[in-house]
């Protein structure tokens, strides 16, 4: 055991993870120069061509140090705020964090985010400053801004490329030396704690663990402390880059194990797995569930999909903990699922894996935050959908999420990104200089004023410079308002949006024009309205296509042309009575991109 060392990677996004960890594994000989390639651990389609990290993936590698053999597990984690939770989980299950720190641009707010994370579990925290072959690097700048980070000596911090493989072997050598042990009982009941699973569809579902008591052998009998559930151990192993089975596996290391499981709901991520003759007294104290801050429903183009979207949602959970759902059905929809998400990147990903894994094909309705909203009787109720608000007369008040949010820019761009946040209902709370051009801004803002498009704004004002993190804090009373939008009088469910009054107008506004350019002109009129409660605020009409039907009147009597018109006329209205508004779904995706 003395000879385990286990071990992350957490940075912001781009800051150079996965190719560091390339390099690792083939200083390491894990990978041979033949299986070699490009961010070698981002095994999905999705990542490599966005360059990012969505999977925290684990991996195995044995190292020749001093005359020793050492067993070095790494899990690698993703950078984005987005997928926050994958890099909790892999945090719980090792004893030692890399913080990468790219030298060109310094640090920024996600890597300060990780950081805190892993100091809350006691890791040894490694700083390696990546990137130091680019023409742009300023090493002694960031050098000075890691010191004051983490309060380490100048020294300790490690000067590494992942391109050139410069400073690997020292990595290296600091994971040996720096990182201890992981502690356990070789000899006490089994204790192993679950961090992720995947669905494979010839062996069922694959759980990964850390045993932190005991060992598990081949064909013991396992029970799941939170599912009560008892399996055989079918297969275990360790985790290279493929898994190779063994009959052990001990104290301190990473594995995985088969044992024919079907179900979806009988893998919790954070359980803790012990044998069945021998249990463990008390559970691994697992990280807190996950906290969903974007709500949206997902429906089926076609009805007849419903179960093959439930079973397709259930196998992508396995493989993303952090996605929630439950059923629930629209008037305009169908049936579909109310689904939780971390942020909008998590949500677009989910909708992008459901049809290239699965090959369905998803209307996904517009995204929303979760409200509390008071009743006249007290009673406190959970709006997660538009269509829950309470009636204005039955309902007191309503409260929604803040949150903590963590900008960190480049002084020129300071008065730009307060400008957004102030519009966004943001309040500055705090402005620290970290040095003499890089400032971080704190603002106490509503969760749903950055659902939408705040990170992409952020983005464009700020040239590319800020960086974005932010944490929950409570929940406060506003303003809001239920904002509902009606074809010929017909409220549309999955158009409706809970919004705070001051800006209702303008989005009602926005909302009829966009729609009135994407619904196709039918044969009858098309009254298209917002509306909050009774009274309507905006209104826009599509013409209907007309026919000329006094084409074959020609000279005569007017009488008979108007004749003629009156006709038409009352066919028209019959016909609208009875017409039925089709709304494709680029109506459904323009609502999300209404104010660009």
């Amino acid at each position: 055991m003395k000879n385990i060392r286990n071990f992350c990677i957490i940075a912001h996004i781009d800051h150079g993870k996965s190719t560091l960890a390339d390099r690792l594994l083939q200083e390491t000989k894990t990978i041979s120069d033949r299986e070699l390639k490009e961010q070698v651990l981002d095994d999905m389609d999705l990542e490599r061509e966005r360059g990012i990290t969505i999977k925290s993936h684990a991996i195995q590698m044995e190292y020749q140090h001093e005359g020793e053999s050492y067993i070095l597990n790494l899990i690698d984690t993703p950078g984005h705020v987005d997928f926050s939770y994958e890099v909790s989980r892999s945090i719980a299950a090792c004893e030692g964090a890399l913080l990468i720190v790219d030298a060109s641009q310094g640090i920024q707010a996600q890597t300060i985010s990780n950081l805190y994370l892993a100091l809350d579990h006691d890791l040894v925290i490694i700083p390696i400053l990546n990137k130091m072959d680019l023409p742009g690097a300023m090493p002694e700048e960031v050098k000075d801004q890691i010191e004051e980070l983490i309060l380490c000596d100048r020294d300790d911090i490690i000067p590494a490329s992942g391109k050139t493989g410069l400073g690997v072997d020292a990595i290296l050598n600091a994971i040996i030396h720096r990182i201890p042990p992981p502690k356990g009982n070789p000899e006490a009941p089994l204790k192993a704690l679950i961090f992720d699973s995947v669905f494979n569809s010839f062996r069922g579902i694959i759980a990964y663990y850390k045993v932190i008591d005991g060992q598990i052998r081949k064909n013991d009998e396992v029970k799941f402390i939170n599912t009560s559930k008892k399996y055989f151990a079918d297969e275990v192993g360790v985790l290279k880059l493929k898994q190779q089975p063994r009959d052990i596996i001990r104290t301190g290391d990473v594995g995985y194990i088969i044992s024919g499981i079907k179900e979806a709901r009988e893998v919790k991520v954070g359980d803790t797995i012990t044998h069945v003759s021998n249990p463990t007294k008390e559970a691994v104290r697992g990280f807190e569930d996950v906290k969903p801050m974007v709500f949206a429903g997902i429906y089926p183009v076609d009805t007849e999909d419903f179960e093959e979207l439930r079973d397709s949602m259930g196998k992508l959970q396995l493989n993303d903990a952090s996605l929630v759902f439950e059923p629930e059905s629209s008037a305009a929809l169908g049936f579909g699922f109310r689904c939780g998400f971390l942020g909008m990147l998590h949500m677009e990903i989910i909708q992008e894996r459901l049809e290239r894994e699965f090959g369905m094909t998803v209307i996904t309705t517009v995204p929303n935050v979760s409200y509390h909203a008071y009743t006249t009787g007290e009673e406190m109720i959970i709006v997660n959908n538009p269509t829950d608000l309470p009636d204005p007369g039955k309902m007191k008040f309503v409260e929604e999420p803040y949150i903590n949010a963590q900008i960190i820019t480049a002084g020129e761009y300071v008065g730009q990104v307060m400008n957004l946040c102030i519009e966004k209902r943001g309040i500055l709370k705090n402005q620290v200089y970290l040095t003499t051009n890089r400032v971080e801004l704190v603002f106490e803002m509503p969760m749903a004023e950055v659902v939408f498009d705040f990170y992409d704004k952020l983005k464009s004002i700020s040239r590319g410079y800020a960086s974005f993190d932010y944490h929950p804090i409570d929940y406060r009373e506003s303003h809001l308002v239920k904002l509902d939008i009606l074809l010929n009088g017909k409220q549309v469910d999955a158009l409706s949006a809970i919004i705070h009054r001051d800006k209702a107008y303008e989005y009602g506004k926005k909302i009829c024009v966009k729609l009135k350019e994407l619904l196709p002109r039918q044969q009858f009129e098309i009254a298209i309205q917002a509306g909050i409660g009774a009274k309507i605020i905006a209104r826009e009409t599509v013409k209907a296509m007309r026919k000329d039907v006094t084409a074959k009147c020609y000279g005569g009597d007017i009488t008979r042309k108007r004749k003629l018109l009156e006709k038409q006329k009352a066919g028209k209205k019959r016909m609208r009575q009875v017409g039925n508004v089709e709304i494709p779904q680029s109506a459904f995706m323009a609502v999300l991109k209404i104010n660009e």
